[in-house]
C-alpha cells in the first residue's frame, strides 16, 4: 500500500465533504518533525482561501468528516490549519507483518500498467564511451528498472548516433591518411578490407584527427560528405565498412554496459540509422499538414510559443537547403515509431539539461503534427554535469576527456585499497569481489544520491566512504543486518541464508533474491525505536512510486539513507538476540525485512550487495 496516497484521498473526500471543491488535493506528506506526527496534510491552507473561510475552522469539519480511525491512533489540528496523523502502532504491524512473505514489500502493482518507453545511454559510433555518458546511462537504467518493478511494460531504446556525418569524416581519414587509399580505390572495391580491423581506441582518436584535418582541408571536407551521401544512397562498400564500425562500437559498450551491471543489451539498439528511411516521409507529412516553411533554404518547422531573446520565432530546422537531415528530423522519426509501433503512453529521454529545448520544440512539432497522440506522455530527463574539484567538466590532468572504462578501472583499484586497509586478511579473490562490487556501486550511488538537475562534484573520498550518503555505507549496512542472522540461533536462520553465510565473498544471486525465506515472527511495535523503524518501512512503496512519477532516483537513496539510520537507532536500542520468545522473533522479523528493504531499492538502482563485508 501506498501510505501517502491513502492518506491523500481519504484526506481529500474529507476536504469534499467539508465544502472544498471537487479534486482538491490534501497535500499529505510524511512530516519532518517527530512532533507533527507521522503525517501532515496542509490542503485545507488552500481551500480556505479559495472558500474565504479560516483554514482552522475548515480542517475541523475536515476532521469530523475523515474516516481515519483504522490507520491513526491521533489525528490533531496544529498551528493556523494543518493537519498532523499519527498511524497506529498495531496498524503499522499489521502492514509490515504481512510484507514478509511479500516479495514486493507492499508495493501493489498499477491497475493500468503503461508501456513506458526509456531512451538512454545513446553513445556515438566508433568512439569509445567516457563519462558524459555515465550519467545518461545509470540514471536510465534506474528508472527502468524500478518501472518494470512498478508492473509496467519497459522498451529500452539505445539511440546511438550511427549516422550522418562523423562517420564520412571517420572513413575519409582512414582511407586518405592512415592507409594511403584514394577515394576512388575505396568506391570500386579495390582495398583490402580486413585493414579495417583496429581497436575502438584507434578509431576514437583517428575521428578526432579527422575533424581536425576537416576544418583545415576543404578538399577533405568534400570526399568526407560524398562518402556520407554514398552511405546513404547504399553503397556496398561504404555500408560494409560502417557495418564494421558499428559492430565495434556496439562491442565496446556492451563490456561498459556488463560491467555497470546495467541492463541495456544488443536487442536495444535502436539508433538514428534505423529512421534513415522514414526521413523524407516526415518532412512530407510535416508539409501535408502545413507546417513547413522555408528559411534562407533550409526546411523548418515553427511551433508556438518558441522566442529568441529578440522576439523571432525560434524554428525547428528539419531540411538543410543542401537537402541534408538533422538531428531532429531523426528524433521525430523515432517519436512516431515509439507512440505507433510501440504503442508507448510514456516516453522518457535521458539526456543532457542543455538539449531541454532541443525536445521541447520536437515534442511540439510532434504532437502538432499528430505524430504522437495527445495521451502520451512526453517527458525529457535531464541532468547536470559531473564537475570535478575546479568546479568545471571533469576532465583528465592532462584537460582530456575521461574514458569511461578508464574510470571503472579507477573505481575498482581504490575500492581495492580500502579492503586492502580495512581487511587486509581478505583471502585474494574476496578481497576482487567485493572491490569490484563496491567500486561500481560507489560510482553509480554518487550520481544517483544527487537530484539529476544539478551539476554535482565527483570526489573519490567521498564515493568510497563508510560513512554517510555513500554506497559503501549502505552496502556495509546491509551486510551488517545479514551478519545478525549468522550469529543467531540455527532455527531463525534459513537453510538458504545458511548457504549464503558459509560461501565466498560475492553479491547476492538472483535466485537468492528471490528466494530469501523471511523469519515466522510477526511484526511488534512496542518501542519508540522499533517505531521509528516501522514507519520509515512503510514509506518504501510511496517512494518507489515517487521516482517513478518525478523520474529522480535521488529520492531512493535518500530513502535508503534514512531508513538505514533508523536501523542504527532501533539495534542500539532494542537487543535482537539476546531478547526471547515473540519479542525476539518480531526483531529479528524487522531485521528481516529491512535488510530485503534495502537490498531491493539497491538493486532498483542497479547496486549489487554483498553478504558479508
Amino acid at each position: 500500500m501506498n501510505l501517502r496516497n491513502e492518506l491523500e484521498r481519504r484526506i481529500a473526500e474529507a476536504l469534499a465533504a467539508a465544502g472544498a471543491p471537487a479534486g482538491m488535493p490534501a497535500l499529505a506528506a510524511p512530516s519532518k518533525r517527530a512532533e507533527f506526527g507521522d503525517y501532515q496534510a496542509n490542503g485545507c491552507m488552500a481551500a480556505a482561501k479559495g472558500l474565504k473561510v479560516p483554514p482552522r475552522q475548515l480542517a475541523e469539519k475536515v476532521l469530523a468528516a475523515a474516516r481515519l480511525n483504522d490507520l491513526a491512533a491521533k489525528v490533531e489540528i496544529a498551528g493556523p490549519g494543518f493537519i498532523n496523523v499519527t498511524l497506529r502502532d498495531d496498524w503499522l504491524a499489521g502492514q509490515l507483518s504481512a510484507r514478509l512473505a511479500d516479495q514486493r514489500l507492499g508495493v501493489d502493482r498499477p491497475a493500468r500498467p503503461q508501456t513506458v518507453v526509456v531512451d538512454y545511454s545513446s553513445p556515438n559510433l566508433a568512439k569509445e564511451m567516457h563519462v558524459g555518458h555515465l550519467r545518461s546511462t545509470i540514471i536510465g537504467d534506474a528508472l527502468a528498472r524500478v518501472l518494470h518493478f512498478l508492473g509496467h511494460r519497459v522498451i529500452r531504446q539505445n539511440h546511438v548516433g550511427d549516422w550522418g556525418t562523423q562517420f564520412g569524416k571517420l572513413l575519409g581519414y582512414m582511407v586518405r591518411r592512415w592507409f594511403g587509399w584514394d577515394l576512388k580505390s575505396l568506391l570500386e572495391g579495390n582495398t583490402q578490407r580486413e585493414a579495417i580491423d583496429k581497436p575502438i581506441s584507434d578509431l576514437d582518436s583517428f575521428y578526432v584527427a579527422a575533424n581536425r584535418e576537416a576544418e583545415n582541408d576543404p578538399d577533405f571536407d568534400r570526399e568526407c560528405r560524398r562518402l556520407v551521401v554514398e552511405l546513404q544512397n547504399g553503397n556496398p562498400i561504404t555500408r560494409d565498412w560502417w557495418n564494421i564500425y558499428k559492430r565495434k562500437t556496439i562491442t565496446h559498450c556492451q563490456e561498459i554496459y556488463n560491467r555497470l551491471g546495467v541492463l541495456l543489451t544488443e536487442a536495444d539498439v535502436r539508433g538514428e540509422s534505423a529512421y534513415n528511411d522514414d526521413l523524407p516521409e516526415v518532412v512530407a507529412d510535416l508539409e501535408s499538414a502545413g507546417l513547413l516553411r522555408e528559411s534562407q533554404g533550409a526546411q523548418c518547422v515553427f511551433p508556438e510559443g518558441f522566442k529568441d531573446k529578440e522576439g523571432n520565432d525560434l524554428p525547428v530546422i528539419v531540411q538543410k537547403s543542401d537537402g541534408g537531415y538533422l538531428y531532429a528530423t531523426t528524433d521525430l522519426a523515432a517519436l512516431r515509431y515509439r507512440a505507433g509501433k510501440l504503442k508507448a503512453d510514456r516516453i522518457l529521454y535521458v539526456t543532457d539539461s542543455r538539449q531541454a529545448l532541443h525536445f521541447r520544440q520536437v515534442f511540439a512539432v510532434a504532437l502538432a503534427t499528430g505524430f504522437v497522440p495527445a495521451g502520451v506522455c512526453l517527458e525529457h530527463v535531464g541532468f547536470g554535469m559531473m564537475l570535478g574539484s575546479d568546479n568545471r567538466p571533469f576532465k583528465t590532468r592532462e584537460g582530456g576527456t575521461v574514458k569511461l572504462m578508464d574510470l571503472l578501472d579507477e573505481a575498482e583499484q581504490r575500492a581495492r585499497a580500502v579492503v586492502e586497509r580495512k581487511n587486509p586478511d581478505l583471502p585474494d579473490d574476496r578481497k576482487a569481489e567485493v572491490a569490484r562490487v563496491v567500486g561500481m556501486g560507489a560510482v553509480k550511488y554518487a550520481d544517483l544520491s544527487q537530484n539529476r538537475s544539478s551539476d554535482y562534484v565527483f570526489s573519490w573520498d567521498k564515493m568510497l566512504a563508510l560513512e554517510g550518503n555513500t554506497a559503501p555505507y549502505m552496502q556495509y549496512a546491509y551486510a551488517r543486518i545479514r551478519s545478525i542472522f549468522r550469529r543467531g540461533e540455527g532455527e531463525e536462520v534459513s537453510t538458504e541464508e545458511a548457504r549464503q553465510g558459509a560461501e565466498p565473498l560475492r553479491a547476492a544471486t538472483a535466485r537468492e533474491r528471490e528466494t530469501h525465506l523471511a523469519p515466522a515472527g510477526a511484526i511488534l511495535i512496542d518501542h519508540p525505536a522499533e517505531r521509528a523503524l516501522a514507519v520509515r518501512l512503510a514509506q518504501f512503496p510511496e517512494t518507489v512510486e515517487a521516482v517513478a512519477a518525478d523520474c529522480l532516483p535521488n529520492l531512493l537513496c535518500a530513502y535508503l539513507y534514512d531508513l538505514a539510520g533508523a536501523f542504527m537507532g532501533f539495534y542500539e536500542s532494542c537487543p535482537v538476540l539476546k531478547a526471547e520468545g515473540p519479542v525476539r522473533a518480531a526483531r529479528l522479523a524487522l531485521c528481516d525485512l529491512t535488510a530485503r528493504t534495502i537490498r531491493t531499492g539497491l538493486n532498483l538502482l542497479g547496486i549489487q550487495t554483498l553478504e558479508q563485508m
